[in-house]
């Protein structure tokens, strides 16, 4: 009797599991009528971790220390009045930068899931990663072409003297004859203007944007190049990169360094670091110098783009996310002051030797990393040598910062498909296959033209769209998902909270509901302001209507992802439109569970509160009646 109830529990646990219940009177013969075990719900494939908390900090400074800090932190800084912009830089930092960080690395250490499988938390938002991912794509795109510059430039630079010197044969006559050269404000041409205008890009021969021309296969075969290294890189994941960044990461500051006490010694130094740091506090009063400060903190930390969210996914549950920001958000800041002092000290020196001031030798964005900076380099002693540290340092930050974009795709990708994972191979050739589609679309970017399209889509793919995306991932985990329970979840994952983290936590909560989103607005306003009022421009070009549309469309294609998914999300529920928007906010069954990273995961897992199936069963009172009945039967 006691061995017939035994299996008669095993035998009604089995089916319920499977959302079936099958009685019968005779249960031994039924019992011995069934061919296959009933099926049970598959655990979630573990994910990958990494191997020590050095992999994590180091791939996140590695990812927000890019080129960006090396040429567009020190312009904006002397564009808008020198010292003094750091003082908006660092509100911004502290009221949208630090939040929204801390925002992104813990929402993806505890979902443990990619930019998109993350929004179990509030399915309405699913649109959020989708456009986070859109961005990301249009990064990688033409983020890997200042890498193939860099290529191009790390291997002239073996050349003694170096081509864009003075003292290369070529250019003596042209250094010799300070007429020489033309260009379309009538000033002469320097010979890295020539060599990065003419031999580099060859722009000269394209008309503008409607006009890309043939493909330049020198940088097509550098372009090439740079992705099998980032395919070689990423091609174990985490386990790959994480290794590499223990280089990539440490090498750039190794090279700043070096290039400050090199500077230092220089005549003309101490005037160009005095430009760098001379405020000018009228400037604050200007609403241009607050869109500068915001635009470079979501440049530099790589906000909204799916990075950050995807390399904390793979977190141990229980690490301490707020330490992890402060560390990573303060080092990237200081980086950028850090590198000012590398950069001006050696532009001071060159406004010293071309006897004009140091507002006239600087330039923005491609211009100063490969026109000042190599000029400047070429004044120096020992060149050559030179000019290899700063190209390869520039490198170095460009990979590490493509791996936190391409992490970003790659894991969403593979959270949608967790068979990949399994499978190496199949693995392998995703990733190879997407980064051959990059590549060839990159083809466009290294034509005679490409640099009319690099402009526009770095001037939009990181605009308006990316600030919408941002603005409504604050607005949802604040109100829809709850910012109390997301502290919670904060509090979680720390397990021995110092009281430290809980005060902190206050002022977080205060940035994500009122302070955050009202700053986000008005950066959002402005852009739009400017966008109306200012030509897009690359030197004297002017961008065509179309041209201009076409970059805003590349915006509105992001962030629409956002309405284009709730509405789907809506459309999925039943019952009323209320109904429906209440369900679509609310967390799904297998968020509380997604999480495998740490033993506490796993046993909650094992009995879910909820169970996610096609269909259920309700059990009545007949139904365990005629089991008792069986039973009795048996006896």
């Amino acid at each position: 009797m006691k061995k017939n109830l035994h299996q008669q529990k095993r035998f009604q646990y089995k089916h319920f599991n499977a959302n079936v219940l099958f009685f019968s009177s005779d249960f031994p013969q039924f019992e011995s009528e069934v061919t296959s075990p009933a099926p049970t719900s598959p655990l979630p494939i573990l994910r990958e971790q990494w191997e020590g908390k050095y992999e994590f900090l180091l791939s996140c400074i590695g990812y927000c220390v890019g080129l960006g800090n090396v040429w567009r932190f020190p312009y904006l800084c002397y564009r808008n009045g020198g010292g003094v912009f750091l003082i908006p830089y660092f509100i911004m930092l502290f009221v949208t930068g630090v939040p929204l960080f801390l925002m992104e690395l813990s929402l993806g250490q505890y979902g443990a899931a990619g930019p998109i499988m993350v929004w179990k938390c509030c399915p309405l938002l699913k649109g959020i990663g989708i456009g986070m991912i859109c961005v990301s794509t249009l990064v990688c795109l033409y983020y890997n072409v200042i890498i193939a510059w860099t290529f191009y430039y790390l291997g002239s630079s073996f050349q003694s003297p170096l081509p864009w010197s003075c003292d290369a044969v070529a250019n003596a006559a042209l250094c010799g004859n300070s007429s020489t050269g033309n260009s379309s404000s009538g000033k002469a041409l320097s010979p890295t203007e020539i060599f990065w205008n003419e031999r580099v890009l060859g722009v000269v021969h394209s008309e503008g944007l409607h006009d890309p021309g043939p493909v330049r296969w020198p940088l097509a075969l550098c372009l090439l190049a740079a992705w099998i290294i980032i395919y070689l890189c990423m091609l174990k994941g985490i386990r790959s990169s994480g290794k590499v960044v223990y280089v990539t990461a440490t090498f750039p500051y190794f090279v700043l360094i070096v290039l400050i006490i090199r500077g230092a010694t220089l005549q003309g130094s101490l005037q160009g670091i005095a430009f760098y740091l001379t405020p000018e506090w009228d400037r604050l009063a200007n609403a241009q110098v607050w869109n500068d400060a915001a635009s470079q903190i979501f440049y530099s930390l790589g906000i909204g783009v799916g990075g950050l969210l995807s390399m904390a996914s793979y977190n141990k549950f229980d690490n301490n996310v707020i330490r992890d920001t402060l560390i990573i958000t303060t080092g990237n800041c200081l980086t950028s002051f850090f590198a000012g002092f590398a950069i001006f000290s050696i532009l001071g020196h060159m406004a010293w030797r071309k006897g004009v001031a140091v507002g006239e030798v600087a330039d923005t964005g491609p211009g100063l990393a490969f026109v000042a900076y190599p000029e400047a380099l070429a004044l120096l002693p020992g060149s050559v040598f030179w000019s290899i540290l700063f190209f390869l340092m520039l490198f170095m930050l460009g990979v590490d910062t493509l791996f936190g974009n391409m992490e970003g795709i790659t894991t969403a990708v593979l959270d949608e498909f967790p068979q990949l994972r399994q499978n190496t191979l199949h693995k392998s050739l995703f990733l190879g296959a997407l980064c051959f589609c990059f590549y060839l679309m990159g083809l466009l970017l290294v034509t005679d033209g490409g640099i009319y399209w690099f402009t526009l889509i770095d001037s939009f793919s990181t605009s308006f769209g990316l600030i919408i995306i941002t603005l409504f991932m604050c607005i949802g985990i604040s109100f829809f998902y709850g910012v109390n329970q997301f502290c919670q979840d904060i509090i979680d994952m720390i397990c021995h909270c110092p009281p430290w983290c809980t005060k902190v936590l206050l002022y977080f909560k205060a940035c994500w509901t009122f302070f955050t989103p009202f700053l986000l607005l008005f950066i959002l306003s402005y852009i739009f302001i400017e966008m109306y009022n200012t030509s897009l421009r690359y030197g004297s070009y002017v961008y065509p209507r179309w041209g201009k549309a076409l970059g805003v469309c590349m915006g509105a294609a992001c962030c629409l992802q956002i309405l284009i998914w709730a509405i789907v999300a809506i459309y999925k529920e039943t019952g009323t439109l209320k109904d429906r928007f209440q369900k679509t906010i609310q967390p799904l069954n297998s968020w509380r569970v997604n999480n495998m990273n740490s033993t506490r995961r796993v046993e909650e897992h094992m009995e879910p509160e909820r169970v996610e199936a096609p269909f259920t069963v309700t059990l009545t009172d007949a139904d365990f009646t005629a089991m008792t009945w069986d039973t009795g039967s048996e006896a």
